[in-house]
């Protein structure tokens, strides 16, 4: 975790970290494909950084990528609240930092968030 805000002022977005699973050409390729639209690769880490600062359907889509590419690919992806940054100039969280309970909020009840449906 980068930073954590502790005050309910804070603002903050909701970081994904996304390591790449090793794969034969086409599978990796189609890994790649995946995490481009929505997810940007840091060269110095080596790991993909997506951030959202809403739980609208956007991000719930954006979850929900990551979920799949995880489940098809075995990608490994952290979640973590961090301070917003400075060229973020998109929505932010402002309240505690508890991803669980937003997360259950916007889940459909009785469905884990991994099978969430697109339209």
């Amino acid at each position: 975790m980068t930073s954590s805000p502790n005050s309910p002022d804070r603002a903050w977005v909701l970081e994904a970290t996304v390591r790449t699973a090793p794969a034969a050409d086409p599978e990796w390729q189609e890994q790649l494909d995946r995490l481009r639209k929505i997810a940007s690769y840091d060269q110095e880490t080596q790991t993909w950084h997506a951030r959202l600062g809403a739980l609208d359907l956007a991000g719930m889509q954006m979850l929900q990528t990551l979920f799949d590419a995880a489940r098809v690919h075995g990608t490994e992806v952290g979640l973590a609240p961090v301070a917003v940054p400075a060229y973020w100039d998109g929505p932010v969280f402002v309240r505690e930092p508890d991803v669980a309970a937003f997360l259950e909020a916007q889940a459909d009840r009785g469905r884990p968030l991994g099978h969430l449906p697109l339209a």
